[in-house]
């Protein structure tokens, strides 16, 4: 049986949120077969769980939001996308703010604390949704044209492609496949870093939005150059960080994918339109185990190796 995930112990980080800059303490915590992956504000007088799910998503600018009532977590991609790369289908993320700390600015501090707590097999089987048939959103025409798609496909793979009109970005690899089954998702795309323009960051703050972001958890660029002086983690770190946010933003599904997507311009607000695109049409996905893990395709039944 290819069996579900979770955390063999809890592990703790603190950070700083992205947006808000406020002190945040993270614990994840094991969670039961069947949970899924559940935030819990756990600073608010009577705590509240907040399940993930692409309904749960009630506000994508700049980033992915979850909330329940009136509580809610911003920043969610980059931990999501952490446990999609490395598996874990059930975990308690307390948290004291409500904004997941940036760390580093990529997936990497997430995959390191998940990996240092250990990741347990679990006695029930993994849940996936198979893609069945082409599901496909898109908006805009011509220069602002933007989509994103879901095909049927025995694995799991995103293709990304981007559109910067910008001397730093397009000296860069514009376009990435990533491969689930073949390529490492810790080595290849967990350390790619969110990336900003100093103008955007001037607007943003005087609207009382980037507070925390910095050179040490973002690449920053003026009108010409990357800012940071040790330059880029990879040759096309933009576009990975793109894949990164995506893998985050499907795993708020609440399940794993089996289905190739790939997107143009895409961003938080599409990726979560083409779920629900996706669950809208009953007859476009199914869900599936593999009773017999050799099965399954490749990529989902090893661990991921750590660094």
């Amino acid at each position: 049986m290819l069996a579900q995930r979770t955390l063999k112990s809890l592990t703790k980080a603190v950070g700083v949120g992205l947006h808000s800059g406020q002190r945040v303490e993270l614990t994840l915590r094991p969670a039961a077969p069947d949970t899924g992956i559940v935030f819990r504000r756990v600073d608010l007088p009577q705590p509240v769980d907040i399940v993930i799910s692409a309904e749960a998503v009630t506000d994508t600018r700049l980033a992915s939001t979850i909330s329940s009532g009136s509580a809610k977590v911003h920043t969610v991609e980059h931990l999501m996308s952490a446990c999609a790369g490395l598996g874990i289908d059930n975990l308690y993320v307390d948290i004291t703010a409500e904004e997941v700390p940036i760390l580093d600015g990529s997936a990497s501090s997430f995959v390191f604390l998940l990996q240092a707590a250990g990741i347990a097999l679990q006695a029930a089987p993994k849940r996936f949704i198979r893609v069945l048939k082409p599901v496909e959103v898109r908006e805009g025409q011509g220069a602002t044209e933007k989509w994103a798609r879901l095909l049927p496909y025995d694995g799991y793979k995103l293709g990304f492609e981007i559109d910067f009109d910008h001397p730093a970005v397009d000296s860069t690899g514009q376009r990435v496949d990533f491969d689930l089954g073949t390529g490492s998702y810790t080595r290849d795309i967990a350390r790619a870093r969110t990336f900003g323009f100093t103008k955007d960051v001037e607007m943003m703050r005087a609207n009382g939005l980037a507070l925390g972001g910095g050179l040490d958890n973002a690449i920053v660029m003026d009108d010409y150059r990357v800012l940071n002086t040790d330059g880029l983690r990879y040759n096309d770190e933009f576009v990975k960080h793109k894949i990164l946010d995506a893998m985050g933003d499907l795993y708020l599904l609440g399940k794993p994918l089996l289905a190739a997507y790939s997107a143009f311009r895409s961003g938080h607000a599409l990726n979560n339109k083409l779920l629900r695109e996706l669950l809208s049409h009953a007859d476009s996905y199914e869900v599936v185990t593999f009773e017999d893990e050799k099965k399954a395709p490749q990529g989902f039944a090893q661990l991921a190796r750590a660094w």
